[in-house]
């Protein structure tokens, strides 16, 4: 039987979060970020560079397209989504090393985090709920 901890350093091998992405991203660290949902989906609003593949997909386009030694992160919409673990177990029966965005594409606009659409890159309100509301000085 595992341990609490073990369990819970194993969980943190395999998901990670809308925060931990974006401060891993600001600081440089090379991540190949997924959006793995519908195209309508993916019109709405992506994390800014994401790649677009349906999960559906990865098996076929992943070795093409994801060089095989790249940091994986894949999300879909939200916590009551599971295309994120559909898309992460593709990834991970292709030999990637991936792990899940917990939250999904939800909570990365919720937090007020970049969105990428045909517009293109903007900010949403930081939903009071989930993050600080950046305080914001006089020019």
């Amino acid at each position: 039987m595992i341990d609490r901890h073990e369990f819970f350093a194993a969980k943190l091998q395999y998901e990670t979060d809308a925060s931990d992405v974006h401060a891993a991203r600001k600081a440089g660290t090379d991540l190949v970020v997924i959006d793995v949902r519908s195209d309508e989906a993916w019109a709405q609003g992506r994390v800014p560079g994401a790649v677009h593949m349906h999960y559906s997909e990865i098996a076929e386009r992943a070795p093409v397209e994801i060089p095989s030694d790249a940091s994986v992160v894949v999300y879909c919409w939200s916590p009551g989504c599971n295309a994120g673990a559909k898309g992460a177990l593709e990834f991970a029966a292709l030999g990637y090393s991936v792990r899940e965005m917990i939250g999904g594409f939800e909570y990365w606009v919720r937090e007020g985090y970049p969105v990428e659409d045909h517009d293109g890159i903007h900010r949403r309100p930081i939903d009071a709920l989930t993050g600080v509301p950046r305080i914001r000085t006089r020019p």
